[in-house]
């Protein structure tokens, strides 16, 4: 048996184009060879079990190996193997059955993963490093005849006679110069972790040494001696194979171990398993979520069929969930899988769903089951919940029942508790409920303090998110306005109808105002004087809420941009009705008069933590000099 051809007049420059869109990405070529033949051995063992291959099934194990003087690999398979009229219908004609349509349509494209398996191609990924390639393989059918198949990269292939053995494919791949790197052993040992880590069949690729007991010394202790095994480089039945009710906490977590052997225990998991209308399987784990969460993203692997497609789970997973860590498997996303195809599939949209309501149904049993050890991980997850809450309607509808509020003495609140808490007292005369909230709670003491004094409380936003979930928070939540607790004199945060007269007259006003405009000379603040309790601070330095606001979601990335390159805004609020005012006031000179208003105005600064450099210095030499 010999025969040669042409694989397909159309294709002439077939070959040049997958060399050209998979360049930066060969190492694909082993996951599409060593993917299709756990297919073929599925296959062979699916027909056994039907009682449509009666013959002996044996070591079905899958090998991988390679050769550095023979610049070759081999991917060898027990499994369906092929008969010389399959290679010509599998091979030949239906990889390039689209290859007219393949020429004009991706002559243009960017991204490989557009182009492999959507025209059959997976096998010809082998030509982005080989120059020949090789199949030597015989078919489970009885009476079939070993068949060889050579092609080296043209149009042009070679069928004859094989003498291959047993049941089976026999790849091989004669390496070109360019991709002489594959003819490592890490190299190839690191694919194969990445992409078939977890396949179905047992993966061989060269011995290892291990050590095994080797009976006792002279003193009655083991002795051990070194021995070459086979190096099985997967778990063939992960966890997220197997049902939930077979597997143990500790299961759990040594999977989290083998994923992300660096990485502290996760705080809790949800097992994944639907059959309709879509197939998904998984397992996705909480992690204890840093402030830095931009680092924490594409930890979550997706597998179609236990074979690695990718970390970049973007149009698959909500945008909160990618802080998740753990393997989502679907078999509704093919192998090689685009991100345009993602962003237009049901499927996918439907597989993004359910996972948020899983994740949703997890956070609120896990809340009633029991509150005190979810209150005990809100520090963990609290950043993961709300970004959750700000980007997803679905999740924020179910989040509202366990989103905690942290306020300043470290008591958690759900958001209902929090409204009936404080909307009695902290009620406007507009009938607007206020939250008053800290970012730094050190910081900002003293106007927590002065809150404290009116029985106000106030919450803790001192995550990178916050910013957002202030505004999340006012918008859901109704006649609600939240106000950092700095950002005026609490009586102007709760304007009520009963605020303090400023008892100064208007020219004793007008006077003081003049002496901490003279003392304080910047542009930057402005002055005005104010009736407030005696027992408020003298001085008082603020930001308005809103440019607050804006300049800190500008810090987050939020599109704020222009807010963030402004000049900063403070406003120095004078208590007319301090004693130390009345002192300024009374002061015999001009030049005592700025001195304390200097005073009074550095030490508002200090309590904010903006006095600095020189003024710093200037403040404490006054100050020994004062006392």
């Amino acid at each position: 048996m010999q025969e040669k051809g042409t694989i397909s007049i159309h294709t002439e420059n077939i070959f040049p184009i997958i060399k050209k869109f998979l360049y930066s990405d060969h190492e694909i070529f082993l996951r599409e060879l060593v993917s299709n033949a756990v297919d073929a051995t599925q296959k062979i063992k699916r027909l056994a079990q039907l009682g449509q291959y009666s013959g002996e099934l044996g070591d079905t194990t899958i090998e991988v190996a390679f050769d550095k003087d023979k610049k070759t690999i081999t991917i060898t398979d027990k499994g369906l193997g092929m008969t010389a009229e399959e290679i010509k219908k599998y091979i030949n004609q239906i990889a390039f059955s689209g290859a007219t349509e393949f020429v004009e349509k991706f002559k243009d494209a960017k991204d490989a993963n557009e182009i492999i398996g959507k025209f059959g191609l997976g096998f010809y990924s082998a030509f982005m490093v080989a120059k020949t390639v090789e199949i030597n393989t015989l078919s489970y059918q009885e009476g079939a005849e070993p068949a060889r198949w050579t092609c080296d990269g043209s149009t042009e292939f070679e069928i004859s006679e094989g003498d291959r053995k047993e049941r089976g494919t026999e790849i091989t791949l004669h390496i070109n110069e360019d991709s002489e790197e594959f003819l490592d052993k890490w190299k190839l040992q690191g694919i194969l972790d990445k992409y078939a880590k977890f396949l179905p069949v047992p993966i061989k690729f060269g011995t290892k040494t291990e050590s095994v007991e080797d009976g006792v010394d002279d003193k009655g202790e083991k002795k051990w001696k070194s021995v070459e095994v086979d190096n099985i480089i997967n778990t063939t039945s992960p966890i997220w194979t197997k049902s939930p009710s077979d597997l143990k906490d500790e299961d759990y977590l040594a999977f989290y171990k083998e994923l992300y052997p660096m990485s502290e225990d996760p705080l809790f998991w949800i097992h994944l398993n639907v059959d309709y209308p879509f197939n998904l399987t998984g397992v996705l784990y909480f992690p204890k979520v840093k402030n830095d969460f931009e680092f924490q993203k594409n930890k979550i692997k997706l597998f179609s069929r236990q074979v690695f497609i990718t970390d970049e789970v973007k149009d698959i997973v909500p945008e909160f969930l990618m802080l998740l860590h753990g393997v989502i498997d679907s078999p509704d996303i093919p192998l090689n899988v685009s991100r345009s195809f993602l962003q237009a599939d049901g499927n996918v949209k439907k597989i993004n769903n359910y996972i948020t309501k899983k994740v949703a149904d997890k956070l609120g049993e896990l809340f009633k089951k029991g509150r005190k050890v979810y209150e005990e991980k809100w520090n963990d997850i609290g950043l993961f919940v709300k970004y959750g809450m700000i980007s997803e309607d679905k999740f924020a509808e179910k989040g509202k029942d366990f989103t905690l509020l942290k306020n300043t003495k470290g008591e958690l609140f759900t958001l209902p508790e929090y409204k009936e808490k404080v909307s009695a007292i902290q009620t406007d005369k507009e009938g607007n409920t206020i939250y008053l909230y800290a970012t730094d709670a050190d910081k900002q003491d003293a106007f927590i303090q002065s809150a404290g004094k009116k029985d106000y409380d106030v919450l803790l936003m001192d995550s990178p998110i916050d910013s957002h979930f202030i505004q999340h928070l006012e918008t859901k939540e109704e006649k609600t306005q939240l106000k950092r607790v700095d950002a005026d004199v609490v009586d102007k945060l709760i304007q009520k109808e009963d605020n303090y007269e400023n008892l100064l007259t208007e020219e004793q006003s007008n006077k003081v105002k003049e002496i901490f405009e003279k003392a304080i000379n910047s542009q930057t603040y402005s002055v005005a004087v104010e009736g407030l309790s005696p027992e408020e601070l003298p001085v008082t330095v603020t930001m308005d809420e809103f440019m607050r606001r804006m300049k800190d979601m500008a810090q987050m990335g939020g599109g704020m941009s222009f807010y963030g390159a402004m000049p900063d805004n403070y406003k120095v609020a004078i208590n007319g009705n301090h004693p130390v005012i009345d002192k300024v006031l009374k002061a015999e000179s001009e030049e005592d008069q700025t001195r304390l208003a200097k005073q009074a105005f550095d030490l508002a600064l200090l309590s904010q933590g903006l006095l600095k450099g020189k003024d710093l210095t200037e403040f404490v030499k006054r100050s020994v000099e004062l006392i």
